[in-house]
């Protein structure tokens, strides 16, 4: 047992030390859990504003909310409400399907599957950076997420052919959120309120600028730093967020998450194994790593990642992490709430956090 309390003792002491000495993160969080090797890990560091960070704070951790819309998606599949393999066309208007994909003058916009639209080969651009922008720029400008796409058919020029190749988009996580309402008849908030938040009573949770808490908070969420905008306060940037990664939640509660999914509480495990291994590869800036349904997953590279290292989760681009290393049966999730950390805090989780526990189990 020494040799894991060494363990976690470094992992927080580099942990502290990253964040103390990179002027751009204003607070940080990292949670590290495993009953296998007796961790447990839950530590922030910095400040929300005048608060001393607190690990019981709320953390909007980005994309990483994919995940939750996916497992949505495979619990839907479980209970034969639909098949990955279904086409999206089935399930949205015809007003949004027509003119959706026109790549090269050919339309296939009826070729996208929902499938597609989960490991983001669907080959539609992305709306969402751009209408940040455009909505940073302009204080006055709002828009629903059914505007947003159709803004995106008439700016937004598809980028290939449909299953032909990655590209990394918030727009198809904004139409498996609107396929999840057709079949819920719920709005997609309440759908995950109801079939994930409330069954795992993860009474802390709630959807950015949707809903909120069950139980009132005693901290406020963390700040959360998107092209120098704190987005945690900003309701409506917020609102094109959806089901592209608005979860808030204290990092204990995303663990109830995975645990769930890990053990079979949310999806089949059949689901749950397509889910990660149905993959493709992703490309710059995340090369060395595969896509699955919104499953992250770092290639096994003959010494510098060995196969002992696999592990999978969801990724965030404001430095945030929440992945599973079976091999320890180790969660770790954490987040630095910048974008500048979008690369960075992968390596770091890699490098700092699963290399020693690994190397010392």
């Amino acid at each position: 047992m020494k040799k894991i309390a060494t363990a976690k003792e470094k992992i927080e002491s580099n942990f502290r030390q990253q964040v103390q000495k990179d002027k751009k993160v204003e607070n940080a969080y990292l949670l590290v859990h495993s009953e296998k090797l007796g961790v447990d890990l839950n530590i922030a560091e910095g400040k929300t504003g005048e608060i001393q960070a607190n690990p019981e704070q709320a953390n909007h951790l980005a994309s990483v909310g994919k995940l939750f819309t996916a497992t949505l998606v495979g619990m839907l599949q479980d209970k034969g409400l639909l098949s990955f393999d279904d086409k999206i066309a089935k399930y949205l208007d015809a007003d949004l399907m027509h003119g959706l994909h026109i790549y090269k003058g050919k339309d296939y916009s009826g070729d996208i599957s929902i499938k597609h639209l989960l490991k983001q080969t669907s080959g539609l651009n992305d709306v969402f950076f751009p209408l940040l922008k455009k909505m940073m720029d302009d204080p006055n400008l709002e828009m629903t997420v059914k505007e947003a796409l159709e803004w995106g058919k008439a700016n937004r020029k598809p980028v290939g052919k449909p299953g032909r190749k990655h590209f990394y988009t918030d727009t198809n996580y904004y139409l498996l959120g609107l396929i999840i309402e057709n079949i819920t008849k719920k709005p997609f908030h309440e759908a995950v309120h109801e079939m994930i938040l409330e069954p795992l009573n993860m009474d802390n949770a709630y959807i950015n600028g949707y809903s909120e808490p069950k139980r009132k908070p005693e901290y406020p969420p963390a700040n959360i730093y998107l092209s120098n905008t704190n987005f945690i306060d900003n309701k409506r940037i917020a609102k094109i967020d959806y089901a592209g990664g608005g979860i808030v939640a204290p990092l204990s509660e995303y663990l109830v998450f995975m645990k769930a999914l890990v053990n079979g509480q949310l999806v089949k495990e059949n689901t749950l194994h397509q889910m990660i291994h149905d993959d493709v590869t992703m490309g710059f800036p995340a090369i060395g790593f595969n896509y699955g349904y919104s499953v992250w997953k770092p290639k096994a590279i003959p010494v510098l990642m060995p196969k002992k290292y696999f592990c999978w989760g969801c990724v965030g681009v404001t430095g945030a992490f929440m992945f599973f290393h079976p091999g320890t049966e180790a969660y770790v999730i954490g987040t630095f709430n910048d974008k500048s950390y979008t690369s960075k805090a992968l390596r770091f989780m890699l490098r700092e956090v699963i290399n020693p526990l690994q190397k010392n189990k």
